[in-house]
């Protein structure tokens, strides 16, 4: 395997991902990896190594631009608010990566997925309301902030997974995003696990007053919903 950053582009917003395939004579599929709200980090580049172990080409992508990282919660706040309030620049950012994911050499375009953490996740959920086609977008411990923006009919797979106890999201959030889901006739999947916190798949997350606490058992069981539901959109291509 060879790790390496790359640098792309949307619009004149240098963005900085890290991007790492596995040896193969073959076209392979890509998994983008979306960010936390801290920005891209070494939790989101050692998810990519995860996924090389899949047989999967991955890339931890750039929303923010620049590579910029937050350092406190005030920080992290700022950095994702101009995509909270514009869902249709939040959009674009991600398209963007996805773009540059079908000019890789050795990926196969018609096979890319997304996958997110926290307000990542966020972004695995706002690509699939875009409209925009691709394999499949995954959410782990996603936010689940409703817009103003008007959601496109959903063309791709989506898989949800999300802490039972987690403070950020509401049992309002959860029931308006499957309302939306279905009447977009999405292919939609939701798994809830009990008596976990947000940031279940993080292990240094251990805040239990901000309600960010990682979850071992929850973290392997959400890994392995994700491996199997690649391997299913992967093998189901154009269907």
């Amino acid at each position: 395997m060879s790790g390496r950053v790359v640098n792309y582009y949307d619009d004149s917003i240098e963005c900085k991902g890290y991007l790492s395939l596995p040896e193969s004579s073959k076209s392979m599929p890509l998994v983008l990896v979306a960010h936390t709200w801290k920005g891209r980090s070494e939790f989101e580049d050692q998810k990519v190594i995860s996924i090389n172990s899949l047989g999967y080409a991955a890339m931890s992508i750039d929303i923010f631009g620049s590579g910029v990282n937050g350092g406190s919660v005030e920080e992290n706040q700022t950095l994702i608010e101009p995509f909270i309030k514009d869902r249709q620049i939040f959009r674009q950012r991600l398209i963007s990566a996805v773009e540059f994911g079908k000019t890789i050499e050795g990926i196969d375009a018609s096979k890319i997925a997304l996958i997110g953490f926290c307000f990542g996740g966020l972004a695995a959920i706002e690509l699939a309301r875009s409209g925009y086609e691709l394999s499949g977008c995954v959410s782990f411990h996603g936010l689940l902030n409703q817009s103003d923006e008007p959601f496109q009919k959903v063309n791709t797979k989506l898989l949800v997974l999300h802490g039972d106890k987690d403070p950020m999201v509401s049992s309002e959030q959860i029931l308006a995003l499957q309302d939306e889901m279905t009447e977009s006739d999405a292919d939609w999947q939701f798994i809830s696990y009990g008596n976990t916190y947000h940031a279940f798949t993080n292990p240094a997350a251990k805040d239990i007053e901000m309600g960010t606490v990682y979850n071992h058992d929850s973290d392997v069981r959400s890994w392995t919903a994700m491996s199997n539901f690649l391997e299913e959109v992967f093998s189901n291509v154009n269907k």
